[in-house]
């Protein structure tokens, strides 16, 4: 059996794994931010926690991925630079333009580093020793083009929905008020409905097994923690909006 054939057996297992963590996630909130429990030991402030979690994806992913000269394809390029741009917000801006913030547990902080290390390391080495490279006629495909409208408006999506957040922090019951602008008027988390479609359509313009897994594993992180929130949302606020879904408009 080839290393080719062993890696994508790894793969596939860490796909597998992916929904058994979405169902333990549906029974069991990650303790931070609203739903932080005060039994889950040492914490660190929220903006530092957040950028330590963060950095290791902003890094390790574009050091893997140019490896043996990969970049020297355009979709290689593109892949790299759409994942510069969403991880130096989420390390490099997000975190300063938070509100102090519930404290982060080290407990949740080690288990982000840890994702983010295996997610960078799979997906680095995956596109980069994996999977071949794709030239300039791989954009005569629609696939590349609709993945990149995906990121783009799931991109813009995350970062206005992040922004009407912050405009309420330190109002409402207990630092907390029901959002009303934006997509928040259709569901109860656009930010997390904004980063799984950025990360389904940078799977589609990788077209291969790393990206499909990261955008399974987006998803069984974020739609638990949607519907988890909805429901916080419901029951902190009797006037909270009854036809408002968790995280897809009309559906859930």
């Amino acid at each position: 059996m080839s290393d080719q054939d062993l890696f994508r057996i790894g793969l596939l297992a860490w796909i597998g794994l992916a929904p058994i963590i979405a169902i333990l996630l549906l029974k069991i909130a990650a303790p931070y931010g609203r739903h932080g429990r005060g039994s889950v030991g040492p914490r660190v402030p929220a903006r530092l926690g957040w950028f330590l979690m963060e950095l290791p994806a902003l890094v390790v992913f574009p050091v893997l991925a140019s490896l043996q000269g990969n970049l020297e394809s355009p979709a290689r390029v593109l892949l790299v630079f759409l994942w510069i741009v969403h991880y130096a917000n989420r390390a490099l801006v997000y975190p300063w333009r938070l509100r102090a913030g519930s404290p982060m547990p080290v407990v949740i902080l080690a288990s982000g580093i840890t994702f983010n290390l295996i997610n960078g390391i799979l997906l680095g080495l995956g596109l980069s020793l994996f999977d071949a490279p794709r030239g300039f006629a791989w954009f005569a495909d629609p696939r590349p083009w609709v993945g990149l409208a995906l990121f783009l408006g799931g991109f813009t999506l995350n970062l206005r929905a992040d922004a009407v957040l912050r405009g309420l922090r330190g109002r409402g019951q207990g630092g907390y008020s029901i959002p009303r602008a934006g997509f928040f008027r259709f569901v109860s988390c656009p930010n997390y409905l904004g980063e799984i479609v950025e990360w389904t359509g940078w799977a589609l313009i990788s077209w291969s097994l790393p990206g499909l897994a990261f955008a399974v594993w987006t998803a069984a992180n974020l739609l638990p923690r949607a519907l988890t929130h909805h429901r916080w949302y419901r029951q902190k606020f009797p006037d909270y909006p009854r036809d408002r879904k968790a995280i897809l408009p009309l559906l859930l």
